[in-house]
């Protein structure tokens, strides 16, 4: 259920821009449906032209900038027609569920997009478009969903239904329901229906049922509706507007000339509030003028006070005897949702009046560098990545920008790159179809006539969305946002510590602490390996930079792991590791980028490699290690996608344009990949031979002859220890010469390490629950050998 009358004002104002704006926009949905109607043929001989022709007027409802699904499924036909006519054909089957059709629609092309994907990250197939499907086919039944819109209408309209996050099922169904009892209330509008019908023409499908109608409602009160209503609710009431102070433009003008009252940081305030428009928050002063929110909340107070004692006038107070001083120099409001929880001020309309007659010309508008600060400026540069990419630029490299473009014509804001000095900080920007900040650079030499020059200081591991920034009233003056037609835009110093600030949010910067040496000797007194074998260990991942540790459960492979990248290191810097674990279900998605679904439609997302990969470019003098555990469970060409090419030696620092953000990519080359992966597991197939070639193996065998570990079984002290060591040791040499196991199977030393005190307890746990249950899956068939080994392992006890 919903607020009947909630709809009734929201068809008041739909039904006033219904044929000024509304119809000619929205037509081609009535239109779709009538071509679809007329093209669509489930047992047509050629299915994937069929389904391209009826799909052919739906335009931005099965397609967008990020979202593809008609391209894919009519991909998939061509791919493979009939498993697609038959999706479609259970799609359309009214005797089953419609949540259940949906969601075997969608799994299906899960499916095909692993046979006929050609390396696509997704098949765009869901709740939007799926239910696009059906409502072209069924229109007097179905309605198009969209998450994000119809939790909107529920809203607005206070409807009794609920749409949460994942709960498909339900809110499939819920919807329904909704757009049901909408689409009976339209009925009974006549004045709407005999306005819509006005305007139907011969290509338009007739809507009997009027639920195309009432999607067409649905995506107005979404779009233009609710934004309506914020702004209604942010600009609704100003308090302050029932109080007259009672000053006219020439008393304020009077006033202004009072260098008692008007003293040099109240019309600092008052110059700003009028270059900002008279309408700012103290938020918004502060970012774009510099100085502290509270420079101007309490500087307007003593200004407001002084005014008063200097007039006599009675301040305006509120029902508990408190005193509003604010009312004085302006009105004011609660900000809107979207403004950042701020309080607006409004110039009074006669002070406003008084500002422009009076010359501020000798006060500051910008808040200047304090007293032995260095006066940097701050830019905003506009890269276009169709012509040029931060990622281009290693860090510390530098890049010339011409001050004239290719007709020899000088570049917008051109005083702008004249005004640029060596020192000033550039927040480096991506424009379409990128639209992020990628980057902060510094401007590192001014221009010589001909170019500007600067350098590249941190490539952002989370870039920052405009979309992000655009939602930021306190940049709302920002020069770009102005006028974005140029390269070089300038950026006060609030600007820019704030856009700073979001940047390390996402970013944060590396924390100088104390790090503890750790060196050679260290690691072969943790990890018991031979030195020799250690040396070759770090000499096969210095000279190959790939390397994956294989060998059976328990010889230590994750432990060893992060202890070489120590050692290579010379400190335990954890915060130059990074450690994943592959399995089945991992993807592209996770581990480089891809499109997330999010509440309104999809976004891209940076997976953990792609940042780590930002994180060591940041640092190109330093060693960088990248650990992945169960290499061999993932699938290698899903996960690695053109990575399989860029981890080569040869490779690292080549660029190489990525499919999703359109961004040149690199693996530097001072990152090293160290992976794991469990020779034993009879389970996994083989791995990749693609990323066999570019991986040296090394073998981790049971250390239990090293110096470390003989050091460390003799501080135990334990006879039983010993004896059963060497029982051990016996037993390795047994599984080595089997035919169907050999060395990558032998009983690590890891099980008996990491104890102070050694008990016969401890020794029975190690026996009866890891040696013997390994035993068992590896003779499975010989039972006269597992036998044999358990009266041996059991008998040390003895």
């Amino acid at each position: 259920m919903f607020e009947q009358f909630r709809l009734t004002e929201v068809l008041v104002q739909y039904k006033q821009n219904f044929v000024s704006k509304l119809w000619g926009e929205e037509k081609y949905k009535w239109e779709a449906v009538k071509w679809f109607q007329d093209n669509w043929d489930v047992n047509a001989p050629d299915f994937a032209e069929m389904l391209n022709r009826s799909l052919d007027k739906t335009y931005n409802l099965l397609a967008s900038a990020n979202n593809f699904p008609k391209g894919m499924i009519v991909g998939f036909a061509k791919s493979a027609p009939e498993e697609v006519r038959a999706m479609f054909l259970s799609l359309y089957d009214e005797s089953k569920d419609v949540y259940e059709r949906i969601n075997a629609f969608k799994m299906q092309s899960t499916v095909l997009l692993e046979k006929y994907g050609n390396g696509a990250a997704q098949h765009y197939q869901y709740e939007n478009a799926i239910s696009t499907y059906l409502w072209l086919r069924f229109p007097d039944k179905y309605y198009i969903y969209k998450f994000g819109e119809v939790k909107t209408v529920a809203s607005e309209l206070e409807s009794d239904y609920r749409f949460k996050k994942g709960a498909y099922a339900d809110n499939i169904r819920n919807f329904l329901k909704l757009y049901d009892e909408i689409s009976v209330a339209l009925k009974e509008d006549t004045e709407l229906v005999n306005l819509f019908q006005s305007q139907l023409t011969d290509t338009c499908y007739p809507d009997p049922q009027l639920k195309t109608l009432t999607i067409d409602v649905g995506f107005y009160i979404s779009r233009y509706y609710s934004q309506k209503e914020a702004s209604a609710a942010a600009t609704t009431e100003w308090y302050g507007s029932d109080y007259d102070p009672g000053l006219s433009v020439d008393d304020w003008l009077k006033l202004l000339k009072d260098e008692a009252v008007f003293t040099t940081g109240a019309l600092e305030i008052m110059k700003r509030m009028k270059d900002y428009g008279g309408v700012a928050s103290c938020t918004q002063l502060a970012v774009k003028y510099g100085e502290t929110k509270n420079f101007y909340n309490s500087g307007s107070v003593a200004l407001a006070r002084r005014v008063c004692d200097s007039t006599g006038i009675t301040p305006n107070a509120r029902e508990d005897g408190s005193i509003q001083w604010w009312t004085i120099l302006y009105t004011g409001r609660d900000a809107g949702k979207d403004e950042d929880g701020s309080f607006i001020w409004k110039l009074r309309d006669e002070l406003s009046a008084a500002l422009d007659k009076v010359d501020l010309s000798s006060i500051e508008l910008y808040v200047a560098a304090a007293p032995g600060e260095q006066d940097h400026g701050y830019w905003w540069l506009n890269a276009n990545p169709k012509i040029w990419s931060f990622s281009d630029i290693a860090v510390g490299e530098v890049q010339a920008y011409t001050l004239y473009n290719e007709n020899g014509n000088k570049r917008r804001i051109f005083q702008n790159f004249l005004d640029a000095k060596a020192g000033d900080m550039i927040i480096g920007y991506e424009s379409n179809p990128v639209k992020q900040i990628v980057a902060i650079g510094r401007v590192s030499a001014e221009q010589d006539g001909e170019k500007l020059f600067f350098e590249k200081v941190e490539g952002l591991t989370s870039p920052i969305d405009y979309a992000t920034l655009r939602g930021c009233p306190e940049l709302e003056r920002m020069e770009y946002f102005q006028n974005p037609q140029g390269s070089l835009f300038k950026l006060t110093r609030g600007e820019f510590d704030f856009i700073f600030d979001l940047i390390r949010e996402e970013n944060p910067a590396a924390q100088e602490a104390s790090i503890d040496a750790y060196t050679k000797s260290d690691f072969l007194d943790e990890v018991y390996m031979t030195e020799k074998r250690y040396e070759n260990l770090v000499a096969v991942l210095r000279n190959k930079k790939n390397i994956i540790l294989q060998g059976a459960p328990g010889v230590g492979k994750t432990f060893a792991a992060k202890r070489l990248a120590w050692s290579m290191m010379g400190e335990k810097d954890d915060s130059r590791i990074e450690f994943v674990q592959f399995h089945q279900n991992y993807s592209y998605e996770d581990f480089m980028m891809g499109y997330k679904p999010v509440e309104d439609g999809f976004e891209l997302k940076y997976g953990i490699f792609y940042r780590f990969c930002q994180r060591a470019a940041n640092q190109p003098d330093k060693e960088f290690f990248f650990i992945i555990d169960e290499i061999n469970r993932g699938n290698m060409s899903k996960i690695f996608g053109e990575l399989l090419m860029l981890i080569e030696k040869d490779y690292r620092g080549t660029k190489a344009t990525l499919a999703y953000n359109g961004l040149s990519f690199s693996v530097p080359k001072n990152l090293y990949i160290i992976g794991m992966m469990n020779t034993a597991d009879r389970s996994l197939a083989m791995i990749d031979y693609a990323l066999r070639r570019r991986f040296s193996f090394f073998e981790v065998e049971p250390g239990f002859d090293s110096e470390g570990f003989i050091h460390y079984q003799n501080g135990l002290n334990n006879e039983t220890l010993n004896e059963l060591i060497n029982k051990v040791k016996d037993l390795n040499r047994e599984i080595t010469l089997d035919k169907s196991l050999g060395k990558g199977f032998c009983i690590g030393h890891s099980y008996f390490c990491g104890r102070d005190v050694c008990t016969e307890e401890w020794l029975h746990s190690i026996v009866d629950y890891d040696i013997l249950p390994m035993l068992s899956e590896y003779w499975f068939d010989d039972a006269n050998k597992l036998q044999r080994w358990e009266n041996i392992l059991q008998g040390v006890f003895q």
